[in-house]
């Protein structure tokens, strides 16, 4: 029998990621410095801060399969993080008018009864529209959720209209939760989502 699915993660995003899936799943909040460290790639920052979250709440959750998740954006040599205010994501939005981004999407699943962690970081290329400041402007005040996602343009809603290309292999990954790689691993570990 499989152990039961906690999603560590408050993102309300990855949870109706999940949901959409029809699993059933607690919601377990971790407790993790999530800074970034001097030196370290967005893609190693965003794996550091999955596992940490899976690790915060093994003691918590002894006996479950426990999902981590992290998202980080790299543009111009530096990490981007959540905006968290309508001013800092209009900067950042302009600052990324035109340009090309690079999310990082890193999901690990812990069992937290063997102690035995999967891991994978899925890539994600985005070029975004060359934007004035007013279409940043109406695109922040339709879509005010945005300043919680990495990069402020939350790809599944109007953020989409921001956006010239995507290149990935998972299209879920941007959204913060690389689907295709989350089921084949939880399978893996028992959990039959089909």
């Amino acid at each position: 029998m499989a152990l039961p699915v906690v999603l560590g993660s408050s993102s309300v995003f990855r949870q109706q990621q999940l949901a959409a899936l029809g699993l059933d799943f607690a919601v377990g909040k971790p407790v993790f410095n999530e800074s970034p460290l001097a030196g370290e790639s967005a893609r190693d920052t965003a794996l550091r801060l999955a596992v940490g979250k899976v690790r915060s709440l093994a003691r918590r959750f002894p006996a479950h399969l426990i999902i981590g998740a992290d998202q980080v954006a790299w543009c111009d040599g530096r990490q981007l993080g959540k905006p968290m205010s309508v001013e800092r994501a209009a900067a950042m939005l302009g600052a990324l008018s035109g340009r090309e981004i690079v999310f990082y999407s890193a999901v690990c699943v812990l069992d937290s009864v063997s102690g035995c962690l999967k891991s994978h970081v899925d890539e994600t290329v985005v070029r975004m529209r060359a934007l004035s400041a007013g279409q940043i402007g109406r695109y922040l005040a339709r879509e005010p959720d945005a300043i919680f996602c990495a990069g402020a343009a939350k790809s599944e809603g109007l953020g989409a209209a921001l956006l010239e290309r995507v290149d990935c292999s998972d299209p879920n990954a941007l959204i913060g939760l690389p689907i295709f790689w989350l089921v084949g691993t939880l399978g893996a570990f028992g959990v039959e989502v089909v």
